[in-house]
């Protein structure tokens, strides 16, 4: 895969993720209002979100097809060819978002706040990870490495091995945890979508950095053992346009919001070029936003659980506890960003200081 051609690949996948995005989510918006596929609104939350309530949902179709789209198109324009890492993950990201979508055409249909049941909705996940972990445990190339790696890794790839069942076990727990955190994040008008764009951009700069130091290029200490981490960066680029471009529309006051089916892909995403570029532990610092509104609501249900009815936080997750103590959602999401950019900024400060410190 010709290096320069791939990098004009990486500009041309984020502008067009970008261009299809910031198109087709207005048509989208419009098509979804006739039909009056609007959102549910909570009753125990914000008295402030009911106003939300019959804003368009599900536009995570848009950011689904318009990364899709731009990532084949890319390569017709750069003449790379397609890897198979590449579409582990967007098949891992289609099939979260159509467990997303079944849990949104629920609520839809029911005309309430509840989709499938949490069993439900985790059991599809699990699937779909469990496929996904499957998969990318085949498929070696020449140098021998398949797309995921049965070796533990953390801000690169450890010396730690595992068994297959194990990895999957594994991957499923990074999926669901990051799907999940994604989630339970998309609860303010552009929260998600803005701090997913920080974290894909992350991406991005880590497959470039593993490329340019691949085993495959140079045989140089510490070099990277990844398979096709140039083609994963421009799948991130057209997950980072796709966002943006989606952001323009979901920012306060939104004229629609991504759903499960967006939330879920998303994590999915997020998790699967983590585990492909194999900087698995790194999630923790490069999704720091969504890792810490998880953890406001594990503290907030086990606490009330063993309290007896005591709550730490107003309410959870995180966002709406602030919103409950009288700061405005714009406030809000810009303070978010905020923290969402400095665990992106921590998790590639670890990742080039572990370069670093090895040489």
């Amino acid at each position: 895969m010709g290096g320069n051609f791939v990098m004009k690949g990486i500009l041309f996948a984020g502008a067009l993720a970008l261009l299809l995005s910031f198109i087709f989510t207005p048509l989208l918006i419009r098509f979804f209002t006739r039909r009056g596929f609007g959102q549910m609104i909570r009753e125990d939350g914000p008295k402030t979100h009911h106003t939300k309530l019959g804003t368009p949902t599900m536009g995570g179709l848009v950011l689904i097809a318009s990364t899709t789209i731009a990532y084949f198109v890319s390569h017709l324009f750069s003449g790379a060819g397609i890897s198979v890492s590449a579409l582990l993950v967007l098949g891992l990201m289609a099939g979260m978002g159509l467990v997303g979508f079944l849990d949104d055409w629920l609520k839809i249909a029911k005309k309430q706040s509840l989709g499938l049941r949490a069993r439900q909705k985790l059991l599809g996940q699990a699937i779909v990870a469990i496929g996904f972990g499957y998969v990318g445990l085949h498929f070696r190339d020449s140098y021998g490495l398949t797309p995921i790696s049965n070796h533990l890794s953390t801000v690169r790839e450890t010396s730690i091995k595992l068994g297959a069942v194990f990895i999957i076990i594994w991957i499923i727990f990074l999926v669901l945890g990051t799907s999940n955190g994604v989630n339970l994040t998309d609860g303010l008008d552009g929260l998600a979508s803005g701090a997913a764009i920080m974290t894909f951009v992350a991406f991005i700069v880590i497959g470039v950095w593993e490329f340019k130091q691949s085993c495959a290029l140079q045989q140089v200490s510490q070099c990277y053992e990844v398979r096709d981490p140039l083609d994963l960066a421009v799948l991130a680029a057209a997950l980072a346009g796709a966002c943006a471009g989606f952001l323009w529309w979901n920012a306060s006051p939104a004229k629609i919001f991504m759903g499960d089916v967006g939330s879920l892909a998303l994590g999915g995403a997020i998790s699967g070029l983590a585990i492909t570029l194999r900087t698995q532990m790194l999630l923790a610092a490069l999704g720091g936003l969504f890792l810490i509104t998880t953890l406001s609501v594990i503290i907030q249900t086990g606490y009330f659980k063993i309290s007896g009815g005591k709550r730490v936080f107003k309410m959870a997750p995180l966002h709406h506890h602030f919103e409950l103590l009288g700061w405005g959602e714009v406030t809000i999401v810009i303070r978010f960003w905020i923290i969402a950019g400095m665990g992106v900024a921590a998790g590639l400060g670890l990742f080039y200081g572990q370069w670093v410190v090895s040489q």
